[in-house]
Protein backbone atom coordinates (compact mmCIF):
# COMPACT_ATOMS: atom_id res chain seq x y z
CA UNK A 1 0.00 0.00 0.00
CA UNK A 2 1.64 3.41 -1.05
CA UNK A 3 0.80 6.53 1.36
CA UNK A 4 0.74 10.29 1.01
CA UNK A 5 3.79 11.84 1.94
CA UNK A 6 1.63 13.97 3.59
CA UNK A 7 -0.88 13.61 5.59
CA UNK A 8 -2.99 13.64 9.02
CA UNK A 9 -5.71 11.29 10.49
CA UNK A 10 -8.80 13.33 10.84
CA UNK A 11 -9.27 14.23 14.00
CA UNK A 12 -13.09 13.88 13.12
CA UNK A 13 -15.37 13.41 10.07
CA UNK A 14 -17.81 15.97 9.15
CA UNK A 15 -21.02 14.26 7.44
CA UNK A 16 -22.00 16.78 4.75
CA UNK A 17 -25.54 15.41 4.06
CA UNK A 18 -27.97 17.86 2.03
CA UNK A 19 -26.55 21.02 4.38
CA UNK A 20 -25.63 22.42 0.65
CA UNK A 21 -29.34 22.53 0.01
CA UNK A 22 -31.53 25.83 1.06
CA UNK A 23 -33.08 25.63 4.49
CA UNK A 24 -36.72 25.59 3.00
CA UNK A 25 -35.88 22.53 1.30
CA UNK A 26 -34.10 20.81 4.47
CA UNK A 27 -37.17 21.50 6.23
CA UNK A 28 -39.53 20.04 3.27
CA UNK A 29 -37.58 16.63 3.44
CA UNK A 30 -37.56 16.54 6.92
CA UNK A 31 -41.10 16.94 6.89
CA UNK A 32 -42.13 14.59 4.34
CA UNK A 33 -39.56 11.80 5.42
CA UNK A 34 -40.25 11.79 9.33
CA UNK A 35 -43.55 10.76 8.89
CA UNK A 36 -41.82 7.41 6.72
CA UNK A 37 -39.44 6.62 9.29
CA UNK A 38 -42.03 6.57 11.88
CA UNK A 39 -44.56 4.42 9.52
CA UNK A 40 -41.27 2.25 8.94
CA UNK A 41 -40.37 2.16 12.70
CA UNK A 42 -43.69 1.03 13.53
CA UNK A 43 -44.84 -1.55 11.07
CA UNK A 44 -41.82 -3.72 11.56
CA UNK A 45 -42.48 -3.53 14.97
CA UNK A 46 -45.89 -3.95 14.82
CA UNK A 47 -44.61 -7.10 13.23
CA UNK A 48 -42.04 -8.68 15.70
CA UNK A 49 -44.49 -8.24 18.09
CA UNK A 50 -47.25 -10.28 16.22
CA UNK A 51 -44.56 -12.82 15.59
CA UNK A 52 -43.70 -12.96 19.49
CA UNK A 53 -47.18 -13.27 20.92
CA UNK A 54 -49.45 -14.68 18.35
CA UNK A 55 -49.89 -18.64 18.65
CA UNK A 56 -50.97 -18.77 14.77
CA UNK A 57 -47.45 -17.05 14.13
CA UNK A 58 -45.31 -19.51 15.91
CA UNK A 59 -44.09 -21.21 12.84
CA UNK A 60 -40.56 -20.85 11.43
CA UNK A 61 -41.68 -18.66 8.56
CA UNK A 62 -43.28 -15.86 11.35
CA UNK A 63 -39.78 -16.47 13.42
CA UNK A 64 -37.82 -15.58 10.51
CA UNK A 65 -39.96 -12.76 9.33
CA UNK A 66 -40.11 -11.63 13.04
CA UNK A 67 -36.38 -11.36 12.66
CA UNK A 68 -36.26 -9.42 9.60
CA UNK A 69 -38.87 -7.16 10.77
CA UNK A 70 -36.37 -7.15 14.05
CA UNK A 71 -33.19 -6.05 11.96
CA UNK A 72 -34.71 -3.83 9.56
CA UNK A 73 -35.94 -1.75 12.77
CA UNK A 74 -32.26 -1.72 13.92
CA UNK A 75 -31.15 -0.63 10.51
CA UNK A 76 -33.75 2.09 10.66
CA UNK A 77 -32.72 3.67 13.90
CA UNK A 78 -29.17 3.13 13.19
CA UNK A 79 -29.23 5.44 10.07
CA UNK A 80 -32.75 7.53 10.18
CA UNK A 81 -32.30 9.65 13.17
CA UNK A 82 -28.93 11.04 12.18
CA UNK A 83 -29.99 11.71 8.56
CA UNK A 84 -33.24 13.25 9.71
CA UNK A 85 -31.05 15.62 12.02
CA UNK A 86 -28.84 16.71 9.64
CA UNK A 87 -32.09 18.72 8.15
CA UNK A 88 -31.79 20.83 10.63
CA UNK A 89 -28.79 21.83 11.51
CA UNK A 90 -26.71 25.12 10.00
CA UNK A 91 -24.94 24.37 7.09
CA UNK A 92 -21.82 22.99 7.47
CA UNK A 93 -22.38 18.87 8.02
CA UNK A 94 -22.73 17.07 11.23
CA UNK A 95 -18.93 16.49 12.95
CA UNK A 96 -18.73 12.69 14.18
CA UNK A 97 -15.23 11.32 16.06
CA UNK A 98 -13.65 8.11 13.73
CA UNK A 99 -14.79 5.77 16.19
CA UNK A 100 -18.57 7.52 15.81
CA UNK A 101 -17.71 6.69 12.07
CA UNK A 102 -16.75 3.59 11.61
CA UNK A 103 -19.12 1.91 14.34
CA UNK A 104 -22.07 3.38 11.97
CA UNK A 105 -20.70 2.02 9.38
CA UNK A 106 -19.45 -1.46 10.88
CA UNK A 107 -23.36 -1.37 11.88
CA UNK A 108 -24.84 -0.42 8.68
CA UNK A 109 -22.70 -3.39 7.33
CA UNK A 110 -23.59 -5.86 9.83
CA UNK A 111 -27.19 -5.05 9.73
CA UNK A 112 -27.50 -5.24 5.96
CA UNK A 113 -25.67 -8.32 6.21
CA UNK A 114 -27.66 -10.31 8.21
CA UNK A 115 -31.06 -8.96 6.17
CA UNK A 116 -29.12 -10.39 3.15
CA UNK A 117 -28.88 -13.90 5.11
CA UNK A 118 -31.92 -13.64 6.41
CA UNK A 119 -33.38 -13.58 3.71
CA UNK A 120 -31.59 -16.53 2.11
CA UNK A 121 -33.04 -18.40 5.10
CA UNK A 122 -36.34 -17.39 4.21
CA UNK A 123 -36.01 -19.15 0.85
CA UNK A 124 -34.78 -22.02 2.50
CA UNK A 125 -37.49 -22.40 4.75
CA UNK A 126 -40.24 -21.95 2.14
CA UNK A 127 -38.30 -24.54 -0.33
CA UNK A 128 -38.43 -27.04 2.51
CA UNK A 129 -42.05 -26.67 3.47
CA UNK A 130 -43.34 -26.68 -0.31
CA UNK A 131 -41.15 -28.93 -1.52
CA UNK A 132 -40.38 -31.58 1.03
CA UNK A 133 -43.33 -31.08 3.02
CA UNK A 134 -42.98 -34.50 4.74
CA UNK A 135 -39.70 -33.87 6.36
CA UNK A 136 -40.54 -30.19 6.93
CA UNK A 137 -41.44 -30.34 10.41
CA UNK A 138 -38.49 -32.84 11.36
CA UNK A 139 -35.87 -30.59 9.45
CA UNK A 140 -37.18 -26.70 10.12
CA UNK A 141 -37.22 -27.24 14.19
CA UNK A 142 -36.47 -24.64 16.84
CA UNK A 143 -33.29 -25.01 17.44
CA UNK A 144 -32.39 -25.32 13.15
CA UNK A 145 -34.14 -21.58 13.10
CA UNK A 146 -31.94 -20.37 16.46
CA UNK A 147 -28.81 -21.64 14.53
CA UNK A 148 -29.50 -20.43 11.45
CA UNK A 149 -30.47 -16.75 12.77
CA UNK A 150 -27.21 -16.59 14.61
CA UNK A 151 -25.32 -17.66 11.70
CA UNK A 152 -26.73 -15.46 9.59
CA UNK A 153 -26.04 -12.22 12.76
CA UNK A 154 -22.46 -13.86 13.08
CA UNK A 155 -22.33 -13.73 9.14
CA UNK A 156 -22.86 -9.86 8.79
CA UNK A 157 -21.12 -9.35 11.93
CA UNK A 158 -17.58 -10.81 10.76
CA UNK A 159 -18.20 -9.52 7.57
CA UNK A 160 -18.85 -6.01 9.02
CA UNK A 161 -15.66 -6.15 11.27
CA UNK A 162 -13.57 -7.43 8.38
CA UNK A 163 -14.74 -4.64 5.79
CA UNK A 164 -14.48 -1.47 8.78
CA UNK A 165 -11.37 -2.39 9.56
CA UNK A 166 -9.77 -2.58 6.25
CA UNK A 167 -11.25 0.41 5.13
CA UNK A 168 -10.37 2.28 8.21
CA UNK A 169 -6.34 1.39 8.33
CA UNK A 170 -6.46 3.59 5.33
CA UNK A 171 -4.40 6.83 5.88
CA UNK A 172 -7.05 10.09 5.09
CA UNK A 173 -4.98 12.09 3.51
CA UNK A 174 -7.97 13.84 1.43
CA UNK A 175 -9.50 15.18 4.54
CA UNK A 176 -12.52 13.96 6.57
CA UNK A 177 -15.41 15.57 4.91
CA UNK A 178 -18.18 12.34 4.01
CA UNK A 179 -20.36 13.91 0.98
CA UNK A 180 -22.95 10.99 2.48
CA UNK A 181 -25.49 11.53 4.91
CA UNK A 182 -23.84 8.81 6.76
CA UNK A 183 -20.24 6.99 6.94
CA UNK A 184 -21.16 4.85 4.05
CA UNK A 185 -18.67 2.51 2.88
CA UNK A 186 -17.61 4.42 -1.17
CA UNK A 187 -17.98 8.09 0.57
CA UNK A 188 -15.38 7.03 3.32
CA UNK A 189 -13.15 5.45 0.89
CA UNK A 190 -12.58 8.00 -1.66
CA UNK A 191 -11.02 10.15 1.18
CA UNK A 192 -8.39 7.72 1.62
CA UNK A 193 -4.73 8.45 -0.40
CA UNK A 194 -2.38 5.82 -1.74
CA UNK A 195 -3.63 2.95 -3.53
CA UNK A 196 -7.23 1.43 -2.55
CA UNK A 197 -7.42 -1.68 -5.01
CA UNK A 198 -7.10 -4.12 -1.94
CA UNK A 199 -10.21 -1.90 -0.39
CA UNK A 200 -12.05 -2.18 -3.30
CA UNK A 201 -11.71 -5.81 -4.30
CA UNK A 202 -12.66 -6.73 -0.77
CA UNK A 203 -15.76 -4.36 -0.87
CA UNK A 204 -16.45 -6.34 -4.44
CA UNK A 205 -15.85 -9.76 -3.30
CA UNK A 206 -17.93 -8.62 -0.25
CA UNK A 207 -20.80 -8.10 -2.38
CA UNK A 208 -20.44 -11.12 -4.46
CA UNK A 209 -20.69 -13.57 -0.93
CA UNK A 210 -23.55 -11.64 0.14
CA UNK A 211 -25.29 -10.45 -3.05
CA UNK A 212 -25.20 -12.70 -6.37
CA UNK A 213 -24.69 -16.08 -4.96
CA UNK A 214 -27.82 -15.55 -2.29
CA UNK A 215 -29.67 -14.18 -4.84
CA UNK A 216 -28.92 -16.94 -7.26
CA UNK A 217 -29.73 -19.49 -4.42
CA UNK A 218 -32.86 -17.45 -3.80
CA UNK A 219 -34.13 -17.54 -7.08
CA UNK A 220 -33.10 -20.81 -7.85
CA UNK A 221 -35.36 -21.87 -4.52
CA UNK A 222 -38.36 -19.76 -5.79
CA UNK A 223 -38.34 -20.92 -8.83
CA UNK A 224 -38.35 -24.47 -8.00
CA UNK A 225 -41.61 -23.81 -5.37
CA UNK A 226 -43.14 -21.80 -8.09
CA UNK A 227 -43.21 -24.72 -10.53
CA UNK A 228 -44.12 -27.31 -7.37
CA UNK A 229 -46.76 -24.87 -6.66
CA UNK A 230 -48.35 -24.39 -10.45
CA UNK A 231 -48.10 -28.36 -10.13
CA UNK A 232 -49.85 -29.54 -6.85
CA UNK A 233 -52.70 -29.07 -4.56
CA UNK A 234 -55.83 -27.24 -4.81
CA UNK A 235 -56.72 -23.69 -5.81
CA UNK A 236 -56.93 -21.85 -2.58
CA UNK A 237 -53.74 -23.70 -1.20
CA UNK A 238 -52.19 -22.51 -4.43
CA UNK A 239 -53.56 -19.25 -4.06
CA UNK A 240 -51.84 -18.89 -0.65
CA UNK A 241 -48.67 -20.40 -1.34
CA UNK A 242 -48.66 -18.02 -4.36
CA UNK A 243 -48.72 -14.80 -2.03
CA UNK A 244 -46.35 -15.78 0.68
CA UNK A 245 -44.08 -16.68 -2.03
CA UNK A 246 -44.87 -13.59 -4.18
CA UNK A 247 -44.43 -11.17 -0.87
CA UNK A 248 -40.83 -12.51 0.15
CA UNK A 249 -39.49 -12.48 -3.61
CA UNK A 250 -41.00 -9.33 -4.01
CA UNK A 251 -38.83 -7.87 -0.72
CA UNK A 252 -35.59 -10.14 -1.54
CA UNK A 253 -36.03 -8.44 -5.26
CA UNK A 254 -36.11 -5.28 -3.37
CA UNK A 255 -33.30 -5.58 -1.20
CA UNK A 256 -30.68 -7.22 -3.58
CA UNK A 257 -31.75 -4.94 -6.36
CA UNK A 258 -30.98 -1.66 -4.19
CA UNK A 259 -28.07 -3.05 -2.95
CA UNK A 260 -26.27 -4.25 -5.78
CA UNK A 261 -27.01 -1.34 -7.88
CA UNK A 262 -25.44 0.51 -4.98
CA UNK A 263 -22.69 -1.23 -4.05
CA UNK A 264 -21.77 -3.84 -6.97
CA UNK A 265 -19.60 -1.02 -8.70
CA UNK A 266 -16.03 0.06 -8.95
CA UNK A 267 -15.40 3.71 -7.13
CA UNK A 268 -14.11 5.37 -10.50
CA UNK A 269 -17.54 4.53 -11.94
CA UNK A 270 -19.43 6.63 -8.88
CA UNK A 271 -21.19 9.57 -8.71
CA UNK A 272 -21.15 10.27 -4.58
CA UNK A 273 -24.22 12.84 -5.00
CA UNK A 274 -26.18 10.37 -7.39
CA UNK A 275 -25.34 7.75 -4.46
CA UNK A 276 -26.41 10.46 -1.70
CA UNK A 277 -29.57 10.62 -3.86
CA UNK A 278 -30.05 7.24 -4.09
CA UNK A 279 -29.86 6.74 -0.33
CA UNK A 280 -33.08 9.05 0.26
CA UNK A 281 -34.79 6.05 -1.47
CA UNK A 282 -33.20 2.90 -0.23
CA UNK A 283 -32.88 4.78 3.45
CA UNK A 284 -36.79 5.67 3.77
CA UNK A 285 -39.40 4.31 0.97
CA UNK A 286 -37.50 0.88 0.60
CA UNK A 287 -37.46 -0.45 4.06
CA UNK A 288 -41.41 1.21 4.47
CA UNK A 289 -42.47 -1.05 1.68
CA UNK A 290 -41.63 -4.56 3.49
CA UNK A 291 -43.94 -4.30 6.32
CA UNK A 292 -46.34 -3.22 3.87
CA UNK A 293 -46.26 -5.99 1.16
CA UNK A 294 -46.26 -8.32 4.43
CA UNK A 295 -49.11 -7.17 6.34
CA UNK A 296 -51.06 -6.39 2.85
CA UNK A 297 -50.69 -9.26 0.62
CA UNK A 298 -50.14 -11.82 3.88
CA UNK A 299 -53.67 -13.37 5.22
CA UNK A 300 -52.40 -14.93 8.73
CA UNK A 301 -50.28 -11.46 9.96
CA UNK A 302 -54.00 -9.82 9.17
CA UNK A 303 -55.76 -12.08 10.96
CA UNK A 304 -53.43 -12.21 13.73
CA UNK A 305 -53.63 -7.99 13.42
CA UNK A 306 -57.67 -8.30 13.50
CA UNK A 307 -57.04 -10.25 16.77
CA UNK A 308 -54.76 -8.04 18.31
CA UNK A 309 -56.53 -4.92 17.44
CA UNK A 310 -59.57 -6.40 18.67
CA UNK A 311 -58.23 -8.05 22.13
CA UNK A 312 -57.04 -4.17 22.97
CA UNK A 313 -60.58 -2.84 21.71
CA UNK A 314 -62.37 -5.13 24.27
CA UNK A 315 -59.50 -4.63 27.18
CA UNK A 316 -59.98 -0.93 26.26
CA UNK A 317 -63.64 -1.33 26.58
CA UNK A 318 -63.60 -2.90 29.94
CA UNK A 319 -61.67 -0.70 31.08
CA UNK A 320 -64.08 2.13 30.36
CA UNK A 321 -66.58 0.34 31.98
CA UNK A 322 -64.97 -0.43 34.82
CA UNK A 323 -63.89 3.04 35.68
Amino acid sequence: MSHCPNWTAPQEFVILGFSGWSQWLRALLFALLLPLYLATLAGNLVILGLALVDAALRTPMYFFLGALSAVEAAYTLVLTPRMLAGFLLPPGGQAVAPSTCAAQMGLFVALGGSECLLLAAMALDRYLAICRPLYYPQLMTRRLCWCLLASCCAGGSVLAIGLTATIFQLPFCHGGVVNHVFCDLPAVLVLACGSRDLQEHVLLVACLLLLVLPLALILLSYTRVLLVILGVGGAAGRRKAFHTVASHLTVAVLHYGCATAMYARPLRSRSLEEDKLASLIYINLTPLLYPAIYTLRNQDVRGALQRALSSWTRGAAHQAGVA
